[in-house]
C-alpha cells in the first residue's frame, strides 16, 4: 500500500511538471518560470564567512581578485560562472561567480596526506550580485578553512601562525578586488 502511495505521488509531481505547475509552489515548471527568490540569510550572518561589499562590478571585482592572487603567486583554476549555468537551461539569476584558486606547493602535501580534503579545496571565492545589482565578495575566513574544513578531514591542526598569514593573504586579496 505504502509503494502505491509513493507511485501516486510521484506520478503526481510528474503530472504536474508535465503540466507546466509545480504542485508545491503552483508556478511553472522551473525551466518556465525566471528566479523566485526565497528570503535570504544574510552573508555576514553565516558562521566562517566574510562578505565584503564591491565598489566595482562583478566581472571588474573578479578580474581585480584574479589578478591580486596573481601577484601573489596563487594559481588560478577556473571561474563557476552559475548565472551562465542557469542561462543554458533557461533560467535566469544574478551574476554569481565562484573562482577556485590555491597554491599547490603549499596544498599539495596536505592533499597527499588527506586526500579527502580536495572536496573542499583549493580555496573559493564568491564574487555576487543581489536583487538590487549591488556586487559583494564572500569567502571562508581562514580559522575555518584551517581549522573546520582540516578537522573535518583529520588533518593535523594548523598553527595559529598559519591562520594568520592566511588571513592577512585573504585580507589583502579581497581588499585589493572591492576597493
Amino acid at each position: 500500500m505504502q509503494r502505491a502511495a509513493l507511485r501516486s505521488a510521484a506520478d503526481a509531481e510528474r503530472y504536474a511538471y508535465t503540466n507546466g505547475r509545480n504542485r508545491d509552489t503552483g508556478n511553472q515548471h522551473p525551466r518556465e518560470r525566471s528566479t523566485r527568490m526565497l528570503p535570504a540569510v544574510p552573508a555576514s550572518a553565516v558562521d566562517g564567512l566574510i562578505t565584503k561589499p564591491s565598489a566595482y562590478s562583478a566581472n571588474e571585482t573578479l578580474d581585480r581578485l584574479e589578478a591580486a592572487l596573481k601577484e601573489r603567486g596563487w594559481v588560478i583554476f577556473t571561474r563557476l560562472d552559475h548565472a551562465a549555468a542557469a542561462g543554458s537551461v533557461g533560467l535566469k539569476m544574478p551574476k554569481s561567480t565562484v573562482l577556485v584558486f590555491g597554491n599547490p606547493l603549499l596544498g599539495t602535501p596536505v592533499f597527499i596526506e588527506r586526500p579527502t580534503l580536495a572536496i573542499d579545496l583549493p580555496l573559493k571565492a564568491l564574487v555576487w550580485e543581489d536583487d538590487g545589482g549591488k556586487v559583494s565578495l564572500s569567502y571562508n575566513t581562514a580559522e575555518y578553512l584551517l581549522v573546520t574544513i582540516y578537522g573535518r578531514h583529520g588533518a593535523a591542526p594548523v598553527s595559529p601562525d598559519a591562520i594568520a598569514r592566511l588571513d592577512v593573504l585573504l585580507t589583502a586579496v579581497t581588499d585589493a578586488a572591492v576597493k
